[in-house]
């Protein structure tokens, strides 16, 4: 299938590894342009090198999500070299898995605070600064990435922030519609990325256990007994990038191989 983004200009907030650039990936597989955001200018170089192979088109575009002003020089460059901003890709924010979640007692302000400001505030603010071009050309689609979180208890951060990105995704997604834009959101569970290994070794070492062990009961969570592979996510996400995917707005995508134990309806 032809997803029509031959061509689109598309912005990837944590584009510089992981999930973020998966996406990116794909969409330069399908013709996109891609600007690749996130904080570390070097990792970022390292990435887009990557994704240049075949005469792909990939801007370096760095900037800190927890600064307004750093989020509207980012998107204002884009756009000054492509003319627009079809696409959003929100997914610079910290990784969840790395460590056990504090229970209430331990649990400080500035711990709530900082995990908000970079996953929910920072995609408002990506939001924002691209809206603006995407109604002006009538057109556009924003896919924010949140996690599984939402729907299960566990962390207390955890669930505010995504189910805060869910919230804003709707929110967005009435207000931006009658201009041709269309938001989702995407619920990813634990995912294989090049982080995986260090973050199993962790959890292993943390709970007395084996690497083998930790694999396999984040696998059990799931209907399909495994991890999600980085690429399977991207397609989908890719394709609520795209113009085929312009009917689904508003709503939320699980990608996780199934959240066993749970009915939604």
């Amino acid at each position: 299938m032809d997803l029509g983004l031959d061509g689109a200009r598309a912005i990837v907030t944590g584009g510089s590894r992981g999930i973020g650039l998966a996406v990116a990936r794909v969409l330069v597989a399908e013709g996109a342009r891609v600007a690749l955001a996130a904080r570390d200018e070097q990792r970022l170089e390292a990435a887009a090198d990557s994704l240049r192979g075949g005469g792909a088109e990939v801007l370096v575009a760095p900037a800190d999500t927890t600064d307004d002003t750093s989020v509207r020089a980012m998107v204002d460059e884009v756009a000054g070299v492509w003319g627009g901003v079809d696409v959003l890709v929100n997914c610079a924010a910290q990784p969840s898995f790395g460590s056990a979640p504090a229970g209430l007692a331990n649990l400080t302000d500035a711990a709530v605070a900082t995990d908000f400001d970079t996953k929910v505030l920072g995609y408002l603010r990506c939001a924002r600064a691209v809206a603006p071009h995407m109604i002006a050309q009538g057109r556009g689609r924003i896919v924010n990435i949140s996690g599984l979180a939402t729907r299960r208890t566990g962390s207390i951060p955890g669930t505010i922030r995504n189910v805060a990105v869910a919230a804003l995704t709707a929110n967005l997604a009435d207000e931006l519609g009658p201009h041709g834009i269309g938001v989702t959101v995407v619920h990813p569970g634990m995912v294989e990325t090049e982080r995986t290994p260090a973050l199993v070794a962790d959890r292993a070492a943390a709970t007395g256990g084996t690497e083998e062990q930790v694999r396999a009961d984040l696998g059990a969570t799931t209907s399909l007994r495994r991890l999600v592979a980085a690429d399977e996510l991207a397609d989908v996400v890719v394709f609520l990038c795209s113009p085929r995917a312009a009917a689904v707005t508003g709503d939320a995508v699980t990608v996780a191989a199934g959240n066993r134990g749970s009915v939604h309806y």
